[in-house]
């Protein structure tokens, strides 16, 4: 599965665009965050994502969940959400 790193400073709606192309092509992607700002910004960019699916027929559904991720030698925990279709 795909992983997209988002931070507080990505665009929704480049992320929403790629999440959108993953999708398409792979059917799930694995969106990751770490803090408030990036989860703001991964949730967004997922509602949007929705809206460039669901023309196509595609229902995008996220499940969350969390990740311990390794990040300069310290362990983070990470918001990562799961999306698919339906």
């Amino acid at each position: 599965m795909e992983v997209l790193k988002v931070s507080s400073h990505s665009s929704p709606n480049s992320v929403a665009g790629a999440i959108a192309g993953v999708v398409r092509e792979k059917s799930a992607v694995e969106v990751q965050a770490i803090g408030a700002g990036a989860a703001n910004q991964s949730i967004k960019a997922i509602a949007i994502a929705r809206g460039y699916l669901a023309p196509i027929g595609i229902d995008l559904i996220c499940t969350p969940a969390f990740a311990n991720i390794e990040i300069d030698g310290e362990e983070r925990t990470a918001i990562k959400l799961i999306c698919e279709p339906r």
